[in-house]
């Protein structure tokens, strides 16, 4: 409302002269206490609604490859008309900026754990390393086993303790 203020301060001819819009109008949308006028978008039906399913399966699909193996939105396009599409590249290229962006978000909020940082007081927890190793003795195989303990998380006294 602070905008809306500061446009009631100012005459309706210095606002019709920066405008040009008639001084009818501005008076009519200041005695409304809008800024805007509303304007709701009708919804129409896309040419390429029937082809949406379609289409965003062949992009997820293209996503998986490499970019040398993926097909353009040219070519993708071009196999939509074959199936009967007629609408534009235009359209095709916006469906697929639009399902880039929210799978970019998708990918961005979902299937991420919380991150707890971790800490430790000296001596508290340790880490362990485990190795396999062979050993042939007499034209037999043997393996071996190794573990090795380590304090050296977070300002352990001795980092490195062996069993």
């Amino acid at each position: 409302m602070g905008l809306l203020n500061i446009i009631r301060r100012m005459a309706l001819r210095e606002i019709s002269r920066r405008t040009g819009l008639s001084r009818n109008t501005i008076a009519k949308y200041l005695s409304a206490g809008t800024i805007e006028p509303p304007f709701t978008e009708p919804a129409r039906p896309s040419k390429l609604d029937p082809f949406a399913e379609k289409l965003s399966g062949w992009l997820k699909s293209e996503a998986g490859k490499s970019r040398k193996q993926r097909r353009t939105l040219k070519q993708i396009h071009t196999d939509l008309v074959v199936l009967g599409f007629t609408g534009s590249y235009g359209r095709v290229a916006a469906f697929a900026r639009d399902w880039r962006t929210d799978r970019q978000y998708e990918q961005q909020t979902t299937g991420r754990g919380v991150f707890g940082p971790l800490s430790f007081r000296p001596g508290e927890a340790f880490q362990f390393d485990w190795s396999e190793d062979y050993a042939v003795i007499g034209g037999e195989r043997f393996n071996k086993q190794m573990k090795a303990k380590y304090e050296a998380l977070k300002g352990a006294e001795n980092p490195a303790k062996s069993l």
